[in-house]
């Protein structure tokens, strides 16, 4: 029997939240080190999870099944296939930089129990196969986070806390519901038992139009609200701003894509009718959502607010992609969940840093750091450029996968979309020339040059950035596959056929006649 890969991925971390809780107030560098230990073997065994992943396999690998409330057909069911390999190696990766890069003000025992209380929540909610399953993991995120913000959070925590916790849970009420109700209503409808497996209940249930429509949208609406798409994104600016450093990196590189994960994997296969049916107006809301998110960033005064703000946007290409039904649009939509991951937790964690030099974020009292700080600066210019999508940086690739994918389907918000590129490099230039260039003022003339260990933990993101940005090719051979399978599943079930890419017109080379 082969090591259970993916249960020790979930267990590991919860486990070590346990030890961490335990251990006595008294000696906090054991405390850190076994988080640290914990966080670290999490992110090995990611590693070996992509090292020893089959490139041509469009399926799920690595399974594990086992029956857990077996009269209700609820298992303990994990998988993983190109969609959500990397989101599972961007979680076991991120959280040991977090715990390295990031210390809270108070109470390390208790902040990191939730760190990796929260881990354990993300690896299962990427991994569960079974929809009771991923609503037990998709609730556990929701408790830690909450505690995060509210308790080492910023000035307005409570409020961004509760704001958080309120919208995550109604969304969560509509998911229980959709989950109950679709596994109930299959076991009448192909499934002939009742069972909440999501790859039995793609392949056999089949529902009435009507039906299945409103089962998707009972579903979608919480994944939206997690994403967050316009207008259900009223929460995110405030939590991400109030939230603690290491909060604001793990909420913008891996607990958004819960969402944006969430409508692919439990919405378009699922319930591939209702999507494609669907589709106009998530398109809309995606470019309404990509156009505001990237207005709002400019109007900004906090440094920490507009890296908020671009999130909307950014994530607003994501559900694009999802939604124009074409391998590449959503190959491009998958690699620029692990993208935005990258950059935006990046970015985080330079405002973060910034912040414990100069206790302000307000872009108006920063100024002429690149003068002081030349190789901080250096460090934020790359991370900036890779979330504007420059050319041979991670964030080109999927956008630019996203927008060829997505002309083909929905041309127009395609052409309205792009914009948003143009807007990203307005609000994010705009911001670093006022906090990087001219001349230092009294205040800024101290600004600590960027530390050791901070360089240390900035230099994976960077490292990733520019590898995955000049050789995307290892990333793009896992995710394709899945993607294909995912598209002959909606075809299968919806009668739909892609459309053809366009090839490329050859011109022939004719000589000219010698005289």
């Amino acid at each position: 029997m082969s090591f259970p890969i993916l249960t020790a991925l979930v267990l590991v971390p919860a486990a070590g939240a346990l030890a961490v809780a335990l251990l006595s107030q008294r000696r906090p560098e054991w405390i850190k080190l076994v988080a640290i230990l914990v966080s670290v073997f999490t992110g090995a065994m990611t590693i070996w999870l992509l090292s020893t992943f089959e490139t041509a396999d469009s399926g799920f690998q690595f399974v594990s099944k086992h029956a857990w409330i077996k009269p209700w057909g609820i298992s303990w069911h994990l998988g993983v296939d190109g969609i959500s390999l990397f989101l599972v190696v961007l979680t076991g990766v991120l959280f040991p930089l977090v715990i390295l890069g990031t210390d809270p003000h108070h109470d390390h025992k208790r902040y990191l129990a939730w760190l990796l209380l929260l881990e354990a929540g993300m690896m299962g909610s990427f991994l569960s196969l079974d929809l009771f399953l991923f609503f037990v993991f998709f609730e556990i995120v929701l408790v830690p986070m909450y505690f995060l913000i509210g308790g080492w959070g910023y000035e307005g925590r409570v409020y961004a806390a509760t704001k958080f916790f309120l919208y995550t849970m109604v969304g969560s009420a509509f998911m229980l519901v959709g989950i109950v109700t679709t596994a109930f209503l299959a076991k009448s409808n192909g499934v002939g038992h009742l069972t909440f497996d999501l790859v039995e209940l793609a392949e056999k249930a089949e529902f009435a139009t009507t039906t299945g429509r409103w089962l998707f949208f009972a579903i979608a609406i919480a994944f939206a609200i997690k994403v967050p798409m316009f207008p259900l994104h009223t929460w995110l600016p405030d939590a991400h701003t109030q939230a603690p450093t290491g909060g604001s990196v793990i909420l913008a590189g891996v607990m958004l894509k819960l969402g944006t994960y969430g409508l692919l994997r439990f919405g378009v296969f699922l319930f591939p009718e209702a999507a494609r049916w669907s589709r106009p107006l998530f398109l809309t809301l995606a470019v309404i959502g990509i156009i505001y998110g990237a207005i709002a960033a400019t109007m900004q005064k906090d440094l920490k607010r507009l890296v908020a703000y671009s999130s909307v946007a950014h994530l607003g290409f994501i559900v694009l992609g999802t939604f124009a039904f074409t391998s590449q649009a959503i190959t491009g939509a998958t690699m620029q969940m692990i993208n935005h991951g990258l950059s935006t937790g990046a970015l985080f964690l330079l405002v973060g840093m910034i912040y414990e030099r100069r206790h302000t974020r307000q872009i108006a009292e920063l100024k002429g750091l690149q003068k002081v700080a030349p190789i901080f600066a250096a460090a934020f210019m790359v991370v900036m450029l890779s979330s504007i999508g420059v050319p041979g940086l991670n964030g080109f690739v999927g956008e630019y996968l996203i927008l060829i994918g997505s002309f083909l389907t929905a041309r127009w918000w395609t052409v309205v979309a792009a914009t948003g590129v143009i807007l990203a490099a307005l609000y994010l230039l705009w911001a670093y020339q006022r906090v990087f260039h001219g001349e230092p003022d009294e205040a800024n003339r101290s600004f600590p040059e960027l530390r050791a260990k901070e360089a240390a933990v900035l230099l994976p993101f960077i490292g990733l950035i520019v590898f995955t940005g000049v050789y995307p090719k290892p990333m793009l051979d896992r995710i394709e596959p899945s993607v294909k399978a995912l598209i002959t599943h909606v075809s299968d079930k919806t009668g739909y056929e892609e459309p053809n890419v366009p090839e490329p017109i050859e011109v022939e080379a004719h000589e000219e006649a010698q005289p």
